[in-house]
């Protein structure tokens, strides 16, 4: 059981990081065009 919930707990961390490193590149995508939007 304690096995099964350490998986769980595991598989929901790196979710979590993929989504907000996601996150991340969608902001720097629209970072990168308002500056050549502004040159």
């Amino acid at each position: 059981m304690t096995a099964v919930l350490a998986l769980l707990a595991a598989a929901c961390a790196t979710t979590g990081c993929n989504t907000i490193h996601g996150a991340g590149q969608d902001i720097e995508r629209a970072g990168e065009e308002i500056q050549d939007a502004a040159d």
